[in-house]
């Protein structure tokens, strides 16, 4: 599977369809945050996420229901694994170097990742 890159437009959307797992466009529109987008911008966008393979539709006669192809979980895992190829060269030390002091987690939040991580070392097969 070949997933791209979404905009911030089409990634709002995503957001509510994968929440919603099927709407109109006026479905999709109210769900959004004030000041709301035009019908027809929003239409846009979705025809844009069907034409990538994110979202596809079912007709009812001149209704068109979309729903998405691409889980939340598998456009989460892309965005993820790229963030780590382009910030952090691969490396999970980096990425936890980093987030522990960006984050300037404290004994507490290390010994719950410490505790995080023996429970999925116990997991793996």
């Amino acid at each position: 599977m070949n997933i791209k890159e979404l905009t911030k437009a089409e990634e709002q959307i995503m957001q509510i369809l994968w929440q919603l797992k099927e709407a109109i466009v006026k479905d999709v529109v109210e769900q959004m945050p004030d000041p709301k987008p035009a019908y027809n911008t929003v239409s846009t966008v979705i025809r844009v996420l069907e034409s990538k393979g994110f979202i596809d539709h079912k007709a009812y006669g001149n209704s068109h229901v979309y729903f998405p192809l691409i889980s939340d979980d598998q456009y989460k895992k892309f965005t993820f694994d790229k963030m780590m190829k382009n910030y952090f060269s691969n490396s999970y030390q980096s990425l936890v170097s980093f987030i522990v002091d960006e984050k300037k987690l404290g004994i507490k939040e290390l010994d719950e990742l410490t505790s995080l991580i023996d429970q999925l070392k116990n997991k793996k097969p």
